[in-house]
């Protein structure tokens, strides 16, 4: 039987496209667009859907379906344009709600409100939203 990988579709379509300025219904058309643009796979002299690349062989008592599945949490996670802001190993602010741009110790300050660790010149907190005093 073949499965559609949309795991390795969706994580390669966000590693590669920036949706800085993409609404949730504009990404979707996209990847869709994405999809179906004509590839030439490998060994093969006539263009597919890249669409194609993702049918993939499966064994049902072999595998299992979720490893196919996108991840669909809605937990924050650095892609695209913006990983260059946030280290490889994201960490966690002591709320475990976002993660914290990478910084090296000299960049650091804290908030004039809340006392959040932010990088040295940020105008405003990430945390709580109060402008920082310049």
């Amino acid at each position: 039987m073949k499965i559609f990988n949309a795991r390795a579709a969706s994580e390669e379509y966000m590693s590669t496209h920036t949706l800085t300025f993409s609404t949730p219904e504009m990404t979707l058309k996209k990847f869709a667009l994405w999809l179906s643009e004509q590839v030439t796979m490998v060994g093969q002299s006539e263009q597919v859907p890249r669409m194609m690349l993702y049918i993939k062989e499966f064994d049902n008592e072999k595998s299992n379906t979720s490893e196919f599945m996108p991840d669909v949490d809605e937990s924050f996670r650095p892609s695209g344009a913006v990983t260059d802001m946030y280290e490889s190993k994201p960490r966690k602010n002591h709320d475990n709600s976002k993660l914290e741009p990478a910084q090296t110790h000299a960049d650091k300050i804290s908030c004039i409100q809340c006392g959040q660790v932010m990088k040295k010149g940020s105008k405003f907190c990430l945390k709580c939203g109060i402008r920082q005093a310049t």
